[in-house]
């Protein structure tokens, strides 16, 4: 049976006697007999089984006459040829018979099938089956001496085994077979009354005990093999169901995303407005332009208007350009660049906030750097965001250095390194998320909404370069950021699109 080899191991697994083994052999038995027709599962199960027990017929179709034959025809050494074709003409006609009430099984709706019913039909099927093969036992039995009785207890036998084997699919059929064959030799035995043919007839006893009871385990086989055939089946649907509940709940996810950050950009604009006249007018207040206060304080009123206002400007700045790039709407102006200048550029631009925290900035540029093809403004946002944080964790005393190289691949690698405490690696996560911040943020409240590695991923992203944060507590960070080598503009070269004559040294 196709499935023996893949469960034999799943029953010893389990010890004999163990509770859900005897429950699954109750199972078998209830199912063998018929029973289940009140639950959906079983019933089930139950036509499953008859269906398995009518294609192994089918199958068997053209081994069984060959093995009728070849009984037939070496039975024919001693039996006369007439009597030999009537014994295979009533084989196959109870075969025949079979066959009969397998295509009626098949052409009925499976609602329209009593599975007890049919399971008797087919029992009564295969004893008629079984009869036939007997017939044979008694038509010559009185004819031939003791090697060619012995013959027809073998043939009996051997075809005990065969059938035994296929219905363990259903039980009450291979109960009958091997009652059937075995009840017929014991039966011609006892009446011989001689004492080698009681130990024949205790032998058929044994071995037509032992066909029913391998049967019975292969059944219990089938069915942990349903069970578990079921059991796999529902685990898919689960999993398939998880996976449609998680593309969707992804989708909403990403338009919600995406919703959120037109807003912000849409937002931002609106903001910008109204804010550039509060920094305006504030700087002309702070600044007495228009003529010295009447009370002092108010100059720094003012001051403060100043300075709330250009935080809140470079916050709304920060949003805008994160959701730009969230929602794919960040347009890249693509140029030649020459990455390290824009990178001494703004340590110029920082060195005197530096100075005045204490900390030392240096830069280690290779030289002879080839150009990049790269959005000027975004290399430049990138960083002065990274300068900039450096800047802020960094304690006095400290040193921030500048690198920018060829790697092996062809690209620039890129790094600000700093000698601050460091972030630690449970925190990584966070800072690198949207408005996320560390404990050391919290802990020196500096301003910042947590949107300067966020948006220096998503620029480096749109460029196709990769970024990598690297930290240690304290021993410092490094933030690394790499350009792909199809970026890198080789000497003489010049961008897509770009007139020489603009093109940056």
């Amino acid at each position: 049976m196709a499935h023996d080899n893949q469960t034999f191991d799943a029953r010893k697994a389990a010890p004999a006697g163990n509770a859900k083994s005897k429950a699954m052999m109750r199972q078998a038995r209830a199912l063998a007999s018929g029973v289940g027709a009140g639950s959906d599962g079983e019933y089930s199960r139950g036509y499953e089984l008859l269906m398995a027990w009518i294609n192994n017929e089918y199958k068997l179709a053209i081994a069984t006459p060959i093995f009728v034959f070849i009984a037939v025809l070496t039975s024919l050494i001693w039996m006369p040829l007439h009597d030999a074709l009537v014994w295979l003409a009533i084989i196959f006609i109870s075969k025949g018979i079979t066959f009969s009430l397998c295509r009626i099984f098949k052409s009925l709706k499976p609602v329209e099938i009593d599975i007890k019913s049919w399971a008797g039909v087919f029992s009564a099927s295969e004893f008629f089956y079984m009869v036939t093969w007997s017939f044979g036992l008694y038509q010559f039995w009185g004819a031939a001496d003791f090697a060619e009785r012995i013959f027809l207890v073998v043939i009996l036998m051997v075809i005990m085994s065969f059938r035994s084997h296929h219905n363990a699919y259903v039980l009450p059929i291979a109960r009958t077979c091997a009652g059937t064959v075995s009840l017929a030799i014991i039966v011609q035995c006892l009446v011989q009354g001689e004492q080698v043919y009681i130990g024949l007839a205790a032998i058929a006893a044994a071995i037509g005990y032992y066909f029913y009871k391998r049967a019975e385990y292969q059944h219990e086989d089938v069915l942990n093999n349903y069970n578990f055939r079921a059991e796999k089946d529902a685990l898919i649907a689960e999993l398939e169901q998880a996976r449609t509940n998680s593309d969707e709940a992804r989708r909403r996810a990403e338009d919600a995303n995406i919703s959120k950050s037109r807003f912000l950009a849409t937002m931002s604009h609106e903001l910008r407005t109204p804010l550039n006249a509060i920094i305006g007018f504030s700087e002309i207040m702070k600044n007495e332009l228009l003529g010295t206060h009447a009370v002092p304080v108010y100059k720094e009123y003012a001051g403060d208007v100043f300075k709330s206002g250009q935080h809140l400007l470079n916050l709304i700045n920060e949003i805008l350009d994160l959701s730009r790039i969230e929602a794919g709407r960040y347009d890249l102006r693509e140029q030649s660049v020459a990455v390290d200048v824009i990178g001494e550029e703004c340590l110029n631009l920082l060195k005197l906030r530096a100075e005045e925290r204490g900390l030392t900035l240096t830069s280690a540029f290779e030289p002879n750097l080839p150009a990049l093809y790269a959005d000027e403004r975004a290399v430049r946002q990138i960083w002065l965001n990274l300068l900039s944080n450096a800047i802020k964790f960094t304690p006095s005393g400290g040193t921030v250095t500048l690198t920018a190289m060829r790697n092996p691949h062809g690209g620039i690698m890129c790094s600000v390194h700093d000698t601050g405490p460091g972030i630690p690696e449970h925190e990584m996560s966070i800072v690198l998320s949207s408005f996320g911040q560390g404990s050391l943020a919290h802990e020196k409240a500096e301003e910042g909404a947590g949107l300067g590695l966020p948006i220096v991923q998503g620029l480096i992203k749109l460029h196709g370069g990769t970024f990598t944060l690297k930290s240690e507590v304290r021993a410092g960070t490094e933030a690394i950021f790499f350009f792909p080598s199809d970026r890198v503009l080789q000497s003489g070269q010049n961008a897509p699109g770009l007139d020489p004559s603009t093109a940056v040294a």
